[in-house]
């Protein structure tokens, strides 16, 4: 396994703020269920032991719908889905990172995965 990264990450206003340890993203997932293509944010993935949030527990709020298994995670102040929690299909607990909301990158940079989320 390449080398772990430490990236930073926030909503907008700076309540929520997180580090989450990854090899180098280089790719992200933009996924198109109505939830995500509404959002437009961009995906990658890390185990949830890799996973920090820092500060804004208080502030976020969780979003479910359809079957329910993704908590879409957002700050009550600015509005922001900065990450999500779910599991894979073998019930390894994820967090869902919104690379757009990392410090360290420059989602212009990187190779897009498409997943068609719309027919799940």
């Amino acid at each position: 396994m390449d080398e772990a990264l430490t990236y930073h990450g926030s909503c907008h206003c700076g309540a929520v703020r997180y580090t989450a340890k990854s090899p180098a993203i280089t790719a992200a997932m933009s996924c198109n269920c109505s939830f995500c293509r509404r959002s437009g944010g961009l995906l990658a993935f890390v185990p949830v032991h890799d996973f920090t949030l820092h500060s804004g527990s208080e502030v976020l709020q969780d979003y479910q719908f359809g079957k329910k298994v993704i908590h879409h995670l957002f700050c009550a102040a600015c509005g922001i889905g900065s990450f999500g929690r779910g599991s894979l299909p073998d019930g390894t607990e994820m967090v869902a990172l919104n690379v757009r909301c990392l410090d360290e990158i420059d989602a212009d940079t990187l190779a897009i995965k498409h997943f068609d989320g719309k027919s799940l």
